[in-house]
């Protein structure tokens, strides 16, 4: 019997945004929150996805909901088990939703009676604990199925879609065809772009784009020794030798260590501490084109020669994460590669697998990986919203993105950010990390925008302002 678990989460306030948002804004704040308090009274907020880390969601998630809990909305964060042909087939639509065939595996009647089967046995724990006037918000694909059995119980059921194809094709419709039958009972749907609702959703959908947490672990300030000293415990940079403590200050105040290292494919030794680092962090995913980024970063050397760079990509530990049965082949997919490259090469490029046991200290490594970093890349192939990217931004990072899905929406080419337009073109890619890494006066300018930009579009005061707003859609359609 699978049953779904929770994930404990703390609330927080709302009171650092005050130093933050100008005073306009912070009033704005103020309204949206006491809003959300009196039209969830006496009811819960739900959120249902499929792994508690790893991922854009499960990323996503804590901080928003301790912000509601701050704000006196009853919050709850549940997290659904399946096997492992329930997330082959969960996975095989993710891609389809991209646009892509993924493994090509079909999406048929015994694939059905699986993905059935599975979200059966969560709705039932589901259904003791959701009561009448609930709301649901479910997400993605691998929750969907549950919609039609918590709507009978009278919850208002919301179905959030993170990803999605700007140019829909037979492998999108084929996705939407097996979801169909589980979001009619959905009172609304979220995308993260117009162009991802489907023409059976168009009545009922909602835009709302993701956002991070500045005061989050990963976005918190970091002094410049400090950062090192996280890299060099960690394996992923040389250890200097007056290095201080790799300390970091978890969400609830307590201070903590960096203690464990990163499994790292490498030729020689770590990067020196003033070598400047190419660096993409992502899922081991095949539409985030690990591969491509090795190829790109071998064109960028192979055009210029003296250029000093090294190459980070890093991802989690591919036994991590739940619903991703991929990443560990798409991990050797990507050794495959590196180990196709020339000697010289292969001793400049760096893949690691960050340690997941302790998310706080995962997201601290990140924060000082990008930190770091020269330039910050996301070379999707297919992207719902790059949080990655965002939180490279709020960071004053340059960064370089194809521009595909919601990376459009994220970066402005050449005023915060440039953009690949064609994102299998190793030579476009190269021109873009080569002009950042060879002119530090546009690197800074494009960086120092690029955090008013996320200030001002990609926060969490914005995303609660639309949570009261589909709050008040949804308590319309009643």
């Amino acid at each position: 019997m699978l049953k779904p678990f929770e994930v404990h989460v703390q609330a927080s306030s709302l009171a650092p945004f005050h130093a933050e948002l100008p005073g306009a804004e912070w009033e704005a704040l103020q309204a949206s929150a006491l809003q959300a308090r009196d039209r969830m009274v006496g009811r819960t907020f739900w959120n249902v996805n499929s792994t508690a880390r790893g991922g854009g969601v499960a990323e996503l998630l804590p901080r928003l909901l301790a912000y509601a809990r701050g704000a006196g909305v009853d919050t709850r964060w549940m997290v659904i088990e399946g096997t492992p042909a329930f997330f082959h087939v969960t996975k095989r639509l993710h891609h389809a939703l991209h646009g892509s065939q993924g493994d090509g595996s079909p999406l048929g009647p015994s694939e059905r009676a699986c993905y059935d089967e599975v979200l059966r046995d969560n709705a039932e724990e589901l259904l003791v604990l959701v009561r009448p006037g609930d709301v649901v918000l479910l997400h993605d694909p691998q929750t969907a199925g549950l919609a039609p059995a918590l709507a009978a119980a009278g919850a208002r059921v919301v179905w959030r879609c993170h990803v999605g194809c700007d140019m829909p094709d037979e492998e999108v419709a084929r996705a939407w065809r097996f979801l169909e039958p589980g979001l009619t009972a959905a009172r609304l749907a979220v995308f993260s772009r117009a162009a991802y609702v489907p023409p059976m959703l168009a009545d009922r959908s909602v835009v709302i784009p993701p956002s991070i947490d500045i005061f989050a672990v990963k976005n918190q300030p970091m002094a410049p020794e400090v950062t090192r000293s996280i890299l060099g415990h960690t394996g992923l940079m040389e250890l200097p030798p007056d290095a201080p403590e790799p300390v970091f200050t978890r969400a609830d105040g307590v201070p903590a260590r960096v203690s464990r290292g990163a499994d790292i494919v490498r030729l020689g030794s770590a990067p020196a501490p003033d070598s400047p680092l190419v660096v993409q962090v992502s899922r081991w995913d095949p539409l985030k084109d690990p591969v491509g980024v090795l190829r790109g970063f071998a064109q960028l050397l192979l055009e210029s020669p003296g250029l000093c760079a090294e190459l980070v990509l890093a991802g989690p530990s591919v036994m991590s994460v739940a619903d991703d049965p991929e990443a560990a082949a798409t991990l050797e997919t990507v050794i495959a590669a590196w180990r196709e490259q020339p000697h010289y090469l292969r001793q400049r490029v760096h893949l690691a697998c960050l340690p997941m046991a302790d998310p706080e200290e995962n997201a601290a490594i990140v924060n000082a990986l990008q930190r770091h970093a020269a330039v910050v890349v996301q070379k999707s192939l297919r992207e719902g919203f790059g949080l990655t990217v965002t939180e490279a931004m709020w960071k004053a990072r340059p960064v370089v993105a194809s521009a595909v899905g919601g990376l459009q929406d994220q970066v402005r080419h050449e005023v915060d950010g440039l953009l690949v337009r064609h994102p299998g073109d190793p030579v476009e890619f190269a021109a873009a990390v080569r002009r950042l890494l060879v002119d530090p006066v546009l690197a800074a300018r494009l960086g120092t925008q690029a955090r008013e930009h996320v200030r001002t579009r990609f926060t969490a005061p914005r995303h609660l302002s639309d949570f009261v707003d589909l709050l008040e859609q949804l308590d319309a359609r009643v």
